[in-house]
């Protein structure tokens, strides 16, 4: 029984370090915040790119549900930020500010930029 129990424990941490890792997996949608220029230079592969700033007006052209994940990057994670408070105010319950490019590039298992 003792051994029971601390492998159960075992897998219960083990889902709560696994768990968080899925919203940048699977069927997450990658919005990219920056400008077009930025985005023309390197991006995502498939992300959409919604400039934060135009994101509460825009993001319904994106057909997205509200409990969609949603992960936000950017040039350092400041509009990623932004754009999240934004979509949260809006009804959204799973956006996730990634970060910077770098660190999107990393978790969607793209190459990293030149």
């Amino acid at each position: 029984m003792l051994r029971f129990m601390k492998l159960l424990r075992g897998a219960v941490l083990l889902a709560a370090l696994i768990l968080p890792a899925l919203a940048w997996t699977g069927d997450a949608t990658w919005i990219d915040v920056r400008t077009a220029e930025e985005f023309s230079q390197n991006h995502v592969p498939d992300a959409l790119n919604i400039p934060y700033d135009q994101i509460g007006a825009k993001i319904a052209e994106a057909g997205l549900a509200k409990d969609a994940v949603i992960n936000l990057y950017c040039g350092s994670g400041r509009r990623a930020g932004l754009a999240k408070e934004t979509l949260e105010s809006l009804g959204y319950t799973r956006v996730v500010n990634i970060g910077d490019l770098d660190t999107a590039l990393l978790k969607a298992g793209a190459p990293p930029q030149d």
